[in-house]
């Protein structure tokens, strides 16, 4: 009983952190105030109607990538985030067969993507960051292109850490629903 009262009374809690109107709010204020920091107060009408349009497009695209993973895994795409968070907190698995199927399908769609990104995007992102810390250091800018050196250094290890814990945990799951 418990149980049923303690998932009951977070469906509304994960509702608004799963909503895409959620997503895209938190966008537009990310969006407004990292444009605000780099162009300065003077710069806010630009610096909304960017973050406009990222508001929209965001939640367009979670939308997309949740009912790619639905369609995927036989489900549907509101429980994709819940899945999600199952496998990312190392929660065991479902005890329905047809749920286990579901989760097994997500994890290894997941993972599938995961591994066949990795050779292009890694090296996408680090000949971006660290190439826009070489065009600062040419354009005799030495603050800004080491702040972008350091900014790279510390993105490009989060990502491969996060990446690598996202795979470690992916194969968890996917031998844990073997079992």
């Amino acid at each position: 009983m418990t149980t049923d009262r303690a998932q009951h009374s977070d469906r509304p809690k994960r509702r608004r952190r799963d909503g895409l109107w959620a997503i895209g709010l938190l966008a537009l204020v990310i969006g407004v105030v990292v444009r605000l920091v780099f162009t300065g107060l003077s710069g806010w009408p630009s610096a909304v109607l960017g973050a406009v349009a990222m508001a929209f497009w965001t939640p367009w695209l979670i939308q997309r990538i949740r009912r790619r993973d639905a369609t995927a895994s036989g489900t549907e795409p509101d429980d994709i985030p819940g899945m999600e968070r199952q496998i990312l907190k190392g929660a065991p698995p479902p005890e329905d067969p047809a749920r286990r199927q579901q989760m097994a399908a997500l994890v290894d769609s997941r993972q599938r993507r995961l591994r066949r990104n990795r050779w292009w995007a890694f090296p996408m992102l680090a000949l971006m960051f660290f190439g826009t810390s070489a065009l600062w250091f040419t354009a005799g800018s030495v603050a800004a292109g080491s702040l972008m050196l350091v900014l790279a250094v510390v993105f490009m290890t989060w990502l491969t850490w996060f990446n690598l814990r996202f795979d470690r945990r992916l194969t968890r799951m996917r031998r844990l629903l073997r079992e």
